[in-house]
């Protein structure tokens, strides 16, 4: 059978991009995205979240810097009634100034390592699915898959992905409450 999942971005989906953001005093939940969250939540869909991290290769933040912003993320989010599955994260870049991040992965997006690694370990049935983000990468595992996607204040150049104002408008659609 499978379940049924949102693959989300993290950055410019469900907080505001802020420039390699690391420290929870910079973290924004964008306008809708909470709610959205609980929505897709409530209409059975597993809640996962596939992230590069650059930052960490490039030596802007550690990964343990990383792993608390999440932590503190995770747990606003719980206190509004959300669960996120997991979060994966990618901290590769093949230039990266951090050697031990400096490598050409299948987890990096629009690589889809991490997806497949998700899909897994969730029994996700893809076709059940969607993928949301801001640039078309956060969407690539669509064109290898039938997971289907929303680019959030973006042209899709393919049919399998929507163009959305925001992750709310995409849980809307996915949840036929619009």
């Amino acid at each position: 059978m499978g379940n049924k999942a949102v693959f989300l971005d993290r950055d410019g989906t469900i907080n505001a991009d802020k420039n390699y953001l690391y420290r929870a005093e910079d973290f924004e939940f964008l306008p809708g995205a909470v709610e959205a969250l609980r929505m897709l939540q409530s209409h059975g869909f597993l809640l996962i979240i596939i992230t590069n991290q650059s930052g960490i290769a490039r030596g802007y933040y550690t990964e343990n810097d990383f792993l608390s912003l999440t932590e503190w993320m995770l747990e606003r989010l719980k206190e509004s009634g959300v669960n996120i599955a997991k979060v994966y994260y990618c901290p590769h870049l093949p230039d990266a100034k951090i050697p031990e991040y400096r490598k050409i992965c299948d987890c990096r997006k629009p690589e889809t390592g991490l997806f497949e690694e998700a899909a897994r370990e969730f029994d996700v049935d893809m076709a059940k699915s969607f993928a949301v983000g801001d640039k078309m990468r956060d969407c690539s595992v669509c064109e290898k898959t039938e997971c289907r996607g929303f680019i959030i204040g973006g042209n899709s150049v393919s049919p399998k992905i929507r163009s959305v104002s925001s992750l709310l408008e995409a849980a809307k659609i996915i949840t036929g409450s619009e």
